[in-house]
C-alpha cells in the first residue's frame, strides 16, 4: 500500500505538471500570435507592409529593410501602442541612402556706398582667399565682409562660370544686388540715368555665361531737369513738340492728351523727371497749349515758371489780346507769362545778317556769316576747335558793323547747341535763331531747348527740327549678336579660312578674311561665341580631335592678334564627329574641315521666386549663330 501510494502521488504531481506546461504553451502560444498579429495589422494600416512581425513569448521582433532611418523609428513607434514598448526587439535595415541632393549653393552679393559683403554657402573646393580678392579687384579696393560658409560637396559645372559673371557684373555697378546660384545670376541694381541702365542691360546679356540664366532688374532715378523745360509749336497748322518735361506719369499724359487736341497728331515723347517748379505744372501747360490753338500758331515756352508765348505773324490784334488775357488769369499762381504778337515783316528793311555753322557727318565744321570783332571771330574759332575736331574746323566768317549787342553770345549759343548734333547746322539772326540736324541722343530736342532758353531767355525765338537716327545712337546703333553671327556668316559663305595641309597654320589667303571678321566682331562689343573646329574621318580619331583643338584656338590667336574682345569668346574642337557632308567623296571631306563660329545666348527663365524676390527676365538660349564654312583644306 505504501508504494502504491508513492506512485499515486507521484503521477498525479507528473499530470499535474503536464497540465500546467500545455497550458502555459498554449497561453504563450495566444499571446505570440495576438501580439503578432496586432502589430502586423497596425504596420499595414500605416503604409508600413515592407515591416516583418514575428514573435517569441512576449518579444516581439520587427525586421525588414527601412526605406529610410526616419521610416523605421515610425515603425518601432507604431509597435509600441500595440505592446509594450520595452517587448519590441528591433531587428530592422535601412535602405541604403542613394543621390543624396547636394547643398545647394549660392551667394548674395551686397554693394553700396559703406561697402561690400558676401553672405551664402559655396564649395569647399571655393579658394576663398582668392575669391575675394577678385571682389576687391572690381570693386576698386574695397574691403568685403566675407559671412560665407562651406559645405564639402563637388560644385555643379556651372557654378565657376555663373561667379565669374556676377563678379564681372558687379565691376560695373556701384550700388547692386547679385544673387548667384549655379543656374542663375539675378541682378538688382540702380543706375545714374537711363542711358546707362540701356547700355548695361545690353552690355551684360551679351556677356552672360551660356548656361546661366540672366534676371536683369535695373533701375535708374529721374532726372533732374535745369530749367524744367517745355516748348510747343503750331507751325503751318502742324503742332510739335521741340521739348517736353513733366514731373509725373499723370501730367505727363495730361500733356500729351492736351497737345492732342491742339493738333499734335505725331508721337511724342515726355521726359518725367525732378525739379517741376510747381505740382501745378500740368494744369498751366494744359492751359498755354489751349490758348496757342485758339490763337492758330505761334510757340509757347515753359522754362521753370516762366513762360514765353509767341504768336504767328498776323494773329488778329483783338483774338491776340482776348486770349492772352483770359490764359494770364487762369495761369496757377507762381506762373509768369510774357506774350507776344510779332509786327509784320517790311519788306523795305535791309537784309538781315545772319551766321551759320555747319557740322558734316564726317565731323568738319564750316563757320560763316557776319561777326562783331576779331576777338569774337577768334573765340568762335577757338571754342569750336576745342569742341570738334580741330583740324577739320573752317572759318570764314568775317568781321562786320551794326551787328546788335547781343551778337556774340548769339553766335556762340548757337555754335554750342551744334554740339548736341550728329551732324546739321545752325543759323543766327538778330530775331531767331534755328537748329537743324541729326542726333544719336533721343532727348537732344529737349536738351537744345532748354539750353536755348537758359542761354537766351524765355522770350527768345528759336526753332529746333532735330530728328534723332537710331545708326547715330552708340548704344542702339550697335549691332545685336544674332546680326554679327549673320554678317559673319555672310563672310564665310563667300570665302572660307583654309590651314595648310595637316597643321593649325592658316594659309596666306586667310589674312583677309579674318581682317574682314575681326572689323564685324569688333563693332559687336562683347558677345559670348564659340569657335568650332571640325575636321573629315581621314586619320586618327585622336588626331583629327587634336588639330581641330588646335586650328579653332589658332582662329582665336588671330582675333586676339586683330585687337578683337575675346573675353567671352571660347574655341573648342569637334575633330571629325559632327559631320556636315559624306566623308566618302572629297568633296563631302572638304566641307567638314571647316570652322564654325557659334552664338551663345541666354535661355528663357521661368517665372520663379528668387532670392530677391524679382521678376523673371529673359535669361540665354544657343542660337546657331554663324555655321561657318570649312576652314580646312585637308586633315
Amino acid at each position: 500500500m505504501r508504494l502504491s501510494s508513492v506512485f499515486t502521488i507521484s503521477a498525479t504531481f507528473l499530470a499535474a505538471a503536464l497540465f500546467c506546461v500545455l497550458t502555459a504553451g498554449f497561453a504563450a502560444t495566444v499571446i505570440e500570435d495576438s501580439s503578432r498579429i496586432a502589430v502586423r495589422d497596425t504596420l499595414d494600416k500605416n503604409g508600413m507592409s515592407w515591416a516583418e512581425v514575428d514573435a517569441d513569448g512576449l518579444q516581439v521582433f520587427l525586421a525588414g529593410t527601412a526605406p529610410s532611418e526616419a521610416e523605421r523609428f515610425k515603425a518601432l513607434s507604431v509597435a509600441g501602442t500595440m505592446v509594450d514598448a520595452a517587448r519590441v526587439i528591433d531587428q530592422m535595415l535601412v535602405e541604403d541612402t542613394k543621390g543624396i541632393a547636394p547643398p545647394r549653393f549660392s551667394i548674395e552679393i551686397l554693394r553700396n556706398d559703406s561697402g561690400t559683403s558676401l553672405i551664402g554657402l559655396v564649395p569647399a573646393a571655393t579658394d576663398r582667399d582668392d575669391l575675394m580678392q577678385e571682389i576687391a579687384d572690381a570693386t576698386d579696393g574695397d574691403e568685403a565682409a566675407d559671412l560665407l560658409e562651406t559645405a564639402d560637396h563637388p560644385q555643379p559645372e556651372t557654378w565657376q562660370p555663373a561667379l565669374d559673371f556676377a563678379i564681372e557684373a558687379l565691376s560695373r555697378l556701384p550700388r547692386a544686388k547679385i544673387s548667384v546660384d549655379p543656374e542663375r545670376v539675378i541682378i538688382k541694381a540702380m543706375v545714374d540715368s537711363a542711358g546707362e541702365k540701356r547700355e548695361l542691360e545690353t552690355e551684360l546679356a551679351r556677356i552672360a555665361p551660356a548656361d546661366v540664366r540672366l534676371s536683369l532688374e535695373l533701375s535708374a532715378p529721374r532726372p533732374v531737369i535745369t530749367p524744367f523745360t517745355l516748348r510747343f509749336l503750331i507751325e503751318d497748322g502742324e503742332a510739335k513738340f521741340d521739348a517736353c518735361s513733366a514731373d509725373t506719369e499723370e501730367a505727363r499724359d495730361r500733356i500729351l492728351s492736351a497737345a492732342g487736341k491742339a493738333g499734335l497728331t505725331s508721337k511724342a515723347a515726355c521726359t518725367i523727371g525732378l525739379g517741376v517748379p510747381s505740382p501745378k505744372w500740368a494744369r498751366a501747360v494744359e492751359l498755354a497749349i489751349g490758348a496757342l490753338a485758339e490763337i492758330g500758331g505761334g510757340s509757347v515756352t515753359f522754362s521753370d515758371a516762366d513762360i514765353s508765348l509767341l504768336a504767328a505773324v498776323g494773329t488778329p490784334q483783338e483774338r491776340f489780346d482776348d486770349v492772352v488775357g483770359r490764359l494770364d488769369t487762369a495761369l496757377p499762381e507762381v506762373f509768369a507769362l510774357h506774350a507776344v504778337l510779332p509786327e509784320p515783316e517790311d519788306e523795305s528793311d535791309p537784309v538781315k545778317p545772319e551766321f551759320v555753322a555747319t557740322l558734316s557727318p564726317e565731323g568738319l565744321v564750316q563757320l560763316r556769316g557776319r561777326v562783331g570783332s576779331e576777338i569774337a571771330r577768334d573765340t568762335l574759332d577757338s571754342f569750336a576747335r576745342a569742341r570738334f575736331t580741330a583740324g577739320g574746323v573752317h572759318m570764314t566768317a568775317r568781321v562786320a558793323e551794326g551787328l546788335p549787342r547781343d551778337w556774340p553770345l548769339r553766335t556762340l549759343t548757337g555754335l554750342e547747341a551744334l554740339t548736341y548734333l550728329s551732324n546739321g547746322a545752325v543759323t543766327v539772326t538778330p530775331d531767331s535763331l534755328t537748329v537743324i540736324g541729326q542726333t544719336g541722343q533721343q532727348e537732344a530736342s529737349s536738351m537744345i531747348s532748354g539750353f536755348l532758353s537758359e542761354k537766351l531767355g524765355e522770350t527768345a525765338q528759336f526753332s529746333i527740327d532735330v530728328t534723332y537716327k537710331e545708326e547715330l545712337d552708340p548704344v542702339a546703333s550697335i549691332p545685336t549678336p544674332e546680326e554679327c553671327a549673320a554678317r559673319i556668316a555672310e563672310i564665310q559663305s563667300e570665302r572660307k579660312i583654309n590651314f595648310e595641309p595637316g597643321s593649325s597654320t592658316i594659309d596666306g589667303n586667310g589674312a583677309a578674311i579674318m581682317d574682314d571678321i575681326a572689323d564685324v566682331l569688333r563693332e559687336c562689343g562683347e558677345i559670348r561665341m564659340e569657335i568650332g573646329g571640325h575636321t573629315d574621318s581621314q586619320g586618327r580619331e585622336v588626331m583629327n580631335q587634336r588639330l581641330s583643338q588646335q586650328r579653332a584656338q589658332a582662329v582665336l590667336n588671330e582675333l586676339r592678334m586683330r585687337r578683337v574682345l575675346t573675353s567671352s569668346f571660347t574655341a573648342k574642337g569637334y575633330g571629325e564627329s559632327q559631320p556636315i557632308a559624306d566623308n566618302d567623296t572629297e568633296e563631302g571631306r572638304e566641307a567638314n574641315r571647316r570652322i564654325e563660329f557659334r552664338l551663345i545666348r541666354p535661355k528663357p527663365v521661368e517665372d520663379t521666386q528668387t532670392t530677391l524676390e524679382s521678376r523673371e527676365e529673359p535669361g540665354e538660349e544657343d542660337i546657331p549663330s554663324a555655321e561657318k564654312e570649312p576652314e580646312d583644306e585637308q586633315n
